[in-house]
């Protein structure tokens, strides 16, 4: 076994590397996405800069999330570089200290970083997108579109109930689609006619039907009615709401099984909210691949030359775990494979191959 004083001593240089990548593509991805919502609100008055940080801090850590493997593939071949390069691996191998003895440390940092991932951050990017979602809405009104976007930048949803058929438009949605903002909703009576046309400021969901707010009804022969509150009725569920306007990645890890079983007793589709799911228990062990595939290409020593060349061939095999997870991830979602396969075949694929190309560089 390495020593308990060196393995520490690998492990913390490892999560400082890993975490300094990591914070510095947050750094990045804040400035820009902060520039982005400057320019936007450029033109509204008594937006404060504040506020719109405050917007551009909360929507970051859901943008980010999905590179956390690639922070820890950097970060891995930016900590061994520097090791070898101060000849600390030399030192540790003169002194009988193998690659896997000097790899298990950070390997074990991997893990629990993805643990972390998957039951905290993901929770927290999940809650604080949600209330950037509001202050956006606040910021920019009802009518600025939301982040779930259809035709035209906007949702539309189809219904029945008792009095017909409707269909509703909205330019925001918040709640994964309970509470929509800038409603437009043209009503058809059981014969199919149009009947009447109503826009309101927002709509929420209970049972049986859409609470409209400030709403306004136009009808053929009629002046233009207007209602503090309104109510539509529909067959719809917030179950069957959600599956069509919550994304998979807006869910937090502990409440996908519930999306789920909502899901099925609804007799809908659950695919999407299956691979979420397997992707986020699969994410620990995919940052350990990440750390087998970096240390595959980055234990050479500098003597040796060719460093820039392994380099570059274990960011070309991140770009390729990460173009085949992409490509599951399509298949599972068109249901031509099992979200189980699909969110562990790149796991899978990365560790044999960092296992293979250790096993052939140390032992030959």
């Amino acid at each position: 076994m390495i020593p308990f004083t060196l393995g520490r001593y690998f492990a913390w240089r490892f999560l400082g590397a890993a975490l300094a990548v990591f914070f510095g593509v947050c750094t990045l991805v804040v400035l820009v996405d902060y520039i982005e919502l400057m320019r936007r609100t450029s033109d509204l008055a008594n937006i404060s800069a504040w506020t719109v940080a405050k917007t551009s801090l909360f929507r970051v850590p859901q943008i980010t999330e999905r590179m956390l493997p690639f922070s820890v593939l950097v970060g891995s071949m930016t900590c061994y570089l520097n090791l070898s390069r101060r000849l600390e691996l030399v030192v540790a191998r003169s002194a009988g200290i193998s690659a896997w003895q000097f790899v298990a440390p950070a390997l074990v940092v991997a893990l629990v970083l993805g643990l972390a991932a998957t039951a905290v951050y993901n929770p927290m990017s999940a809650m604080l997108r949600e209330i950037s979602k509001r202050l956006e809405s606040e910021i920019f009104g009802q009518g600025q579109s939301g982040p779930h976007q259809t035709l035209g930048g906007s949702f539309w949803i189809r219904q029945r109930s008792s009095e017909g058929q409707s269909i509703l438009n909205a330019n925001s949605s918040r709640k994964q689609g309970v509470h929509l903002g800038g409603v437009t909703v043209f009503t058809f009576d059981q014969s199919g006619r149009f009947h009447e046309r109503i826009e309101a400021k927002s709509a929420e969901l209970d049972r049986d039907f859409w609470r409209l707010e400030q709403a306004r009804v136009y009808a053929a022969g009629a002046a233009p009615r207007e209602y503090e509150a309104y109510r539509l009725n529909t067959y719809l569920t917030p179950e069957q709401v959600r599956e069509s306007f919550a994304t998979p990645e807006t869910v937090s890890f502990w409440q996908l099984p519930l999306y789920i079983d909502m899901a099925e007793r609804a007799g809908l589709v659950a695919v999407a909210y299956r691979l979420q799911y397997q992707l986020l228990i699969a994410r620990p062990f995919l940052m350990v691949s990440m750390v087998l595939l970096a240390a595959s290409v980055s234990l050479r020593f500098f003597r040796f030359g060719g460093v820039p060349q392994m380099v570059l061939s274990g960011i070309a095999a991140g770009f390729l775990l990460y173009v085949l997870s992409k490509v599951s991830e399509d298949m599972s979602k068109a249901e031509l494979l099992h979200p189980v396969p699909a969110a562990w075949l790149p796991v899978l694929v990365g560790s044999v191959t960092g296992c293979l190309v250790l096993l052939y560089q140390e032992d030959g």
